[in-house]
This record gives structure tokens, sequence and C-alpha cells, in this order.
């Protein structure tokens, strides 16, 4: 089935964060959405927004939906899963989550996914949630992306987090630091770039990626005077890369590579670690960054930021970044439906 037709879904994130007005703001910027290749609709619940659209004087026609119904022009479409127990507004407060906010927002994504796979909706792009409150939910996943790829059953996924002038993917992601070297491998790294340029090819259109790899030390190890790691593992990953034809070189030095890739030099930085890729990319695009899970049979994109409970309810976010989203997930459904895979 050619997904392109189908709607793309939000999911509102945790019910006391920043989700339900970021969402309330990207559709009062789209008042046109309905005309729009890929309509959306919000998984999530229509009283939170209710509450959210009250709390902040957003102007807002919301309407519940289940698949099948026309969209509306104007109205924001809200599918809402049966969650036990039922959230209250008169008892919850802005920034303050709890068990039942968890089970709540885990809800949403599952939902969403089972949808997805039903090819009722062609992708998702999902608001934050707050991975301790996922956790006091019962859902043992150290994040989002990990909980996805788990319902998706399967282990071929991996975080790249992409804007106009960089994107990056993570060999290790939330893993300590002191962690980092004995969870890197040939077989880690090399997995991981074959994702980056699968992703590349398919997912952003990109025929021929180059793809840069850098280093785990300072100078990249500095021909061994800093470490080892990118004699015994990462050069032995790219050189086996190479020999199948992908266009990947390396390891740079962390502190001038992304540079260069911010300048055009390279399509993707696949990465060692989480702050290695993500401190320069917040730098570059902490407003209109966007975090896309690559490698799952589903398409799912994310706002790069959290729950910001310290300015929820408050009228403060930004939805830049689910616009971001948005578009990203819609190109991408658009680029998948087309079929263009890269050949090793």
């Amino acid at each position: 089935m050619d997904k392109s037709s189908l709607p793309l879904a939000i999911t509102m994130g945790c019910p006391v964060g920043i989700g339900p007005e970021i969402i309330l703001k990207f559709f009062a910027l789209s008042r046109n959405w309905t005309s729009l290749p890929f309509p959306v609709v919000v998984i999530g619940d229509r009283k939170i927004l209710e509450w959210c659209r009250r709390s902040l004087n957003i102007p807002a026609s919301i309407a519940d939906w289940k698949p099948g119904d026309v969209l509306q022009e104007g109205v924001i479409p809200v599918f809402e899963p049966e969650i036990s127990p039922v959230l209250n507004c008169s008892l919850l407060q802005w920034g303050s989550p709890d068990k039942a906010t968890g089970l709540a927002m885990a809800r949403y994504i599952e939902t969403a996914v089972e949808l997805t796979q039903r090819e009722v909706l062609g992708g998702i792009i999902t608001c934050p949630i707050a991975k301790s409150t996922l956790n006091m939910a019962g859902y043992a996943y150290p994040g989002h992306t990990e909980m996805l790829a788990a319902l998706c059953k399967t282990s071929n996924y991996a975080m790249m987090m992409a804007g106009e002038k960089l994107r990056v993917t993570l060999v290790t992601i939330h893993t300590g630091l002191a962690q980092v070297p004995q969870a890197l491998s040939i077989e880690k790294i090399m997995h991981l770039i074959r994702l980056t340029a699968d992703s590349l090819q398919s997912d952003f259109g990109i025929s021929s990626p180059r793809i840069a790899v850098a280093g785990l030390n300072p100078h990249a190890g500095e021909d061994g005077l800093f470490g080892d790691e990118e004699k015994t593992m990462i050069l032995p990953a790219i050189g086996k890369m190479k020999k199948i034809g992908c266009n990947v070189d390396g390891p740079y030095p962390p502190d001038t590579l992304f540079y260069k890739a911010a300048g055009g030099a390279f399509d993707a930085v696949v990465c060692m670690y989480h702050d290695q890729g993500l401190i320069p990319f917040k730098l570059l695009h902490f407003e209109d960054g966007v975090n896309v899970t690559i490698g799952l049979p589903v398409v799912r994109t994310s706002v790069d930021h959290g729950t910001a409970y310290d300015i929820a309810g408050q009228g403060k976010a930004d939805p830049a970044s689910l616009v971001a989203a948005v578009n990203m997930a819609a190109s991408i459904v658009t680029r998948r439906s087309m079929g263009k895979k890269w050949k090793k």
C-alpha cells in the first residue's frame, strides 16, 4: 500500500509536559492542514488538549477522530486510546508527571505503532516523554527509541539527529561514558554505517551519501598515543564497509569534523557516543532539529527536545522542532513509497 495517502500521527507525549502546547501551536500555524499531502491526526487525550487550550487561550477547535472519518478543515482530529486510569485534569499540574501520565504517554505510543502497522496511519511523529516517568509506569525502556524498536520487534535501528546543516548517528546512545569503549565493536560500527547509508538514500534521497566517522579519542587517537580504539575497531569497520561500496571515510578528529560536516563536506557523521554527536548538533539545530529513528519498518520522527517541565503550561514552548519533524516525516514517507534502496 502507498502510505503517502495515509494521515500521519502525532503522539501527544507526556500530558503535563509541553507536548499539548506545541501540538496546538503546530495546528495554529497550519490552518490549511487538511489540504496538505499528509493530513495529521493526534494520538492523545482530547480533554488534555482542551485544558491546555483554555489555560493558554489558544484558539482551536478539537474533535474526536477514528479511522475512516473525514478530516474537517480547521478542526484538530484526536484519536483517544483506551487508558486506565483515565486522566483527570482537575488533579493534574503542569510539569508534575506521575504514574498515570506515564501510562498515558506509553499508550499513545503503542496505539500509534499499532495503527501504523495496520496501515491506518502512514507514519509517526512523537512529542517528548519523560524516561523516568515511563519507568515509573512499569515500562523498562531507557527511552522512546528503544520502546519503538521493541514494539516493532526489531534490533535493526538507530537514532539519527537531522537538520539542514548537520546529520549525526550514534553507535552508543544511552550509555555511560566510562562504558562506551567496551560497548563499541567492529560489527556495531559497521552496522551503523550501513543503516546511515541506507537511510540517507531511501529516506533523504541522497544517491551517493558521503559518510564521515568520528574517532573516539582526542585527535582520533593520535596514532595510538591517546587510545587504540581507532586502530582496533573504527578503521577496520570503515575498511570493510568501503570494500562493499559504501562511501565512508575516517576516523576524523572530532574537534574539527563537525565544522567540516556542517559546511557540506559530508552528508552525515557516525559518532561513537551520545554527547559527541548531540552537542554539536544541538548547537546548530536546537530549535529546528529532528530525531529520526532509522531502520524501523515504520517512519518515526520526533522533536529533538524534552518535556520541558519547567515551562510547561506557561505558553513559552516553541513548536519549531515539531513543525520540522512533521515535514521530515512527510518527506520520508514519500521517499520510502518510491521504493529506492541503497545497494551494497
